[in-house]
Parts: C-alpha cells; structure tokens; sequence
C-alpha cells in the first residue's frame, strides 16, 4: 500500500502522524511511504531519519494526498485540505466529527473511507488510539492550570500546592477517565487538593483505591458540582463521550458561582466541551474570561509537546495501521472489530451512529460498508 504522512497545517500542531521507526515498519512489510518535507521537524525528526528509515520525501501536502491510498494524520482535515481528499483514499486521524458539522459534510462529500483513532475501541470499552494522547492532555491540564491561576495570568494568584502555613490550592476534576485520572495524579503529586467526581461507582472504588491520600472521590451530579465550584481553585473537565459531543456540566449561569481568577481547563473541548461556555482556543491565544473565571480550551493541547506526543501516538496506532496496509481497510476492519469501530464516515456514509444522531443525519449500519 502506498501510505501518505502529510504536514499538520492547524495552527500550533507540531505533531506528525509517523516517527521514522514507524516508517521502517511499513517498509519493511513492502509498504511505500511518502512523507512531505519538514513533516516531522516540529517534533524533532528532521527529514534526513525519514530517508534512512526507508521513505520518500515529497515538497507539498498536495503530493502527498494525490499519490497517497491511505492518509495518516494527527489532527482532522481542515477547510484547506478537503478538497484534497480523494474518493476512495483511507484517512486513519483524529476527526471528532460530533463537534464539528461542517467537516462531517465535507467528508461525507469526499466519498472517503474516514477511519477515527477516537472511537477505535477495545472489548474492555477503551479507546486505545485515544489513550496516550488524553495521558498527555490529562497532565497538561494541571500543568496549564497551574500557570494560569497566577495573578499575571488572571487567576486567581493561588500556587497550586501551596507553602507551609498556606493550604493547598483545590482542584476539581470532572470525569474520572484516562484524562481525569492523569490530572488527578498530577495536581496530587504537586500537593493540591484534588476531588474527582464520575458516574461510575466502579470506576470510583477502582480510584479510591489508587489514589493517594489528597484525593477525594465523589459520585458526580448537579448538586455536588454547584456546591463544589464555588470553593475550587482549578477545575478541570474530563468527560468524554466515545464518537459523540460531551454533556454540558457547567452552565453558563454556574460561573457567577465561582469566585474570580478561577481557572476552567476544557480538556474535553474537542468534543464540544462539558463546560457550557469554553470554545476551541489556539496555543497563540489560549484563554479568555467570562465573569471573571479564565478559561483555557485549547483543543490540540498535546500539540504544545510533540515530540512526547508524536513518539507516544505512534506506538498505539501503529500495530492498526500496519493491519489496514497489510490488509486494506475492508478485510482489516472484517477481521478486527476494533478497527471496524473506528468507522465513522464510508463513501458518502454516516456509519457511526453517534455522528449520525449528532446532526440528524442518515445512519448507515457499518456491517453494510463491509
């Protein structure tokens, strides 16, 4: 299969879909790889390890796409690339179609073969493509969280673990998934007071368990989170839906309840958010205020570190997209009902339902694509 790894074109993505170790991979199954120039540098892999490693280096994006039968990329097409999209070619990236209509319609209109690393998703209910970038989302969280809640920054001038004599700062982390649970370990480990609140009674005893002693668990409602907002520091929201857009679990009306220099960090934005008025920021421009309470919604946050994330995303995706180059999309996804849930958009088709109902569109069972 000839497999393409364009450049990331949003703004701030310094990401690249594929390290030259997995280059080598696809090589030496008898692939053929074609990056585009600079593709990895952002991330530390100059063009120069791609070329040992076994692949072609092609100058524009335009390139890669016209040659390419499988697309590999970190975040979705944007407005600019849509057109490069061919009928037919397989992109194996991030989409997040339920946040964003417009790109829905424009892949649908591609008749591609749209394969989402979001809702790849393992017999444990886990999303394996999904993990090691919410890994690092998850401690970014904390990591930004912290920064703003300086004063020079609008917060509210709180040092997050504080000094003796000074309490804590306390954090609210709301969804006690892979995201929740990597805030939760950070804002511990530099001392804050830390509640996590889920729905799962599981998922809470499994936390309990784990977490050190400044960790409160609490089962997740209405009335705990306007009880809890007014007296935290730094919340972070953490829920995340699978294929679909996040609950809105702070109202616009709950911010008059915090106090000021409050910081929001919206690690679920790119799904829409769970808090009612955070909207995708760019690293260049990442916060705004409403009410006094700062809000940080940055939706590529792992983008800020790239050559963490970069080397971590390819270690998870790699084994599925070695699957679909062996095999071709079709029989990979037939044979592993991991990928086959990966499948969100096929020749014109919604075939994910959680897209589907997002916008009231047309559902097509993905079994009928297969």
């Amino acid at each position: 299969m000839i497999i393409g790894v364009p450049k990331e074109i949003k703004p701030s993505e310094n990401r690249v879909a594929l390290t030259p170790a997995g280059v080598m991979e696809f090589v030496g199954r008898g692939h053929k790889v074609y990056v585009q120039q600079s593709g990895g540098e952002g991330s530390g892999f100059p063009d120069a390890e791609y070329i040992q490693a076994g692949a072609s280096m092609l100058p524009t994006i335009e390139d890669v796409y016209s040659i390419a039968e499988m697309i590999i990329k970190v975040k979705e097409p944007i407005e600019r690339e849509y057109k490069l999209i061919k009928p037919n070619q397989l992109l194996f990236t991030y989409f997040h179609f339920a946040s964003y209509e417009p790109l829905t319609h424009a892949m649908i209109a591609s008749n591609a073969v749209c394969l989402a690393y979001e809702t790849v998703e393992s017999p444990d209910r886990s999303l394996p493509l999904l993990i090691p970038m919410s890994e690092v989302a998850g401690r970014m969280a904390i990591q930004q969280g912290a920064k703003y809640l300086e004063k020079p920054m609008q917060g509210r001038g709180v040092l997050l673990g504080g000094v003796p004599g000074v309490p804590p700062a306390k954090v609210l982390v709301l969804g006690g998934g892979v995201v929740g649970t990597q805030a939760a370990k950070m804002a511990a480990g530099l001392g804050a007071i830390v509640t996590i609140l889920d729905v799962s009674l599981k998922r809470l005893r499994y936390l309990s368990d784990v977490m050190p002693a400044n960790v409160i668990t609490m089962y997740s409602n209405e009335y705990t989170i306007r009880r809890l907002i007014v007296n935290h520091d730094l919340i972070v929201g953490a829920v995340l839906i699978p294929g679909a857009k996040a609950p809105n679990l702070i109202t616009r009306d709950m911010l008059k309840e915090m106090r000021p220099g409050t910081v929001v960090v919206d690690v679920a934005v790119d799904q829409g958010g769970c808090i009612e008025t955070c909207h995708p920021t760019t690293h260049e421009d990442p916060i705004y205020v409403i009410d006094d309470v700062v809000h940080y919604c940055v939706a590529n946050m792992p983008g800020a570190v790239p050559y963490t994330s970069t080397i971590a995303l390819t270690n998870a995706t790699l084994p599925y997209a070695l699957q679909l180059a062996d095999k071709g999309w079709k029989k990979a996804c037939q044979d592993n009902n991991e990928l086959k849930l990966g499948l969100n958009v096929v020749n014109g088709k919604v075939v994910y339902k959680g897209v589907a109902d997002a916008f009231g569109l047309e559902y097509t069972d993905v079994s009928s694509v297969l």
